[in-house]
């Protein structure tokens, strides 16, 4: 099987990813060495966090070149979970400071009226509405549920970026799909069975 590499920027659910990568029959390596990441065949971008802290530690590891050289260049396949996903857009109102740049994209605060109705963070768990095929789309199951827990969502500049739709106050992407650039905001790695084979999906691009 192909190198899987999780990236270690210090922040949360790390081993939580690592064990479900394991549960189906990967071998993932947890490291924060940019020559280990340059080196990977598949990458994983996890993160629970905050989006400010979550770049400032990949510049302190040397990883944003690593990263890019990987996804940008070798096309290597990258898999983001939660704060992730949300470190490919272009800036984030967490910090209000830049991200990767990889998908033409901002990160914005949920913005609840019915605050009896809707409670930020958007915690447990929610359908998913597909928006285009997608080759990690092709591994999703019928009428998924996945559990979500995040303060933060993607706005995407591109609509073409948008794979999976969810709708909790408003409605915002819960997953993306550019080539070989894929993100998921809520959490496979907690979503059971369905979470679980969207992993074997991302093993077998």
């Amino acid at each position: 099987m192909s190198t899987l590499v999780i990236v270690d920027h210090g922040t949360g659910n790390l081993h939580s990813v690592e064990k479900a990568f394991r549960r189906v029959g990967a071998d993932p390596v947890v490291t924060s060495d940019p020559a280990r990441v340059a080196a990977a065949e598949r990458l994983v971008l996890p993160g629970v966090g905050h989006f400010g802290q979550a770049m400032d530690n990949l510049k302190k590891h040397g990883l944003i070149e690593a990263l890019d050289d990987s996804v940008l260049r070798r096309k290597v396949p990258v898999l983001g979970i939660c704060l992730g996903m949300q470190l490919f857009a272009r800036r984030s109102e967490e910090g209000d400071v830049a991200g990767l740049g990889w998908i033409d994209a901002q990160v914005v605060r949920f913005e609840v009226q019915d605050t009896l109705r809707y409670k930020v963070p958007h915690m447990g768990w929610n359908s998913v509405q597909q928006k285009k095929p997608g080759r990690l789309g092709a591994w999703l199951p019928a009428a998924p549920l996945f559990y979500f827990a995040h303060s933060y969502h993607l706005v995407c500049g591109d609509e073409g970026d948008v794979l999976l739709e969810t709708t909790y106050a408003c409605t915002f992407p819960s997953a993306v799909e550019r080539g070989n650039i894929l993100g998921v905001q809520f959490h496979p790695e907690k979503s059971h069975a369905a979470g679980e084979q969207l992993l074997r999906g991302f093993l077998a691009l």
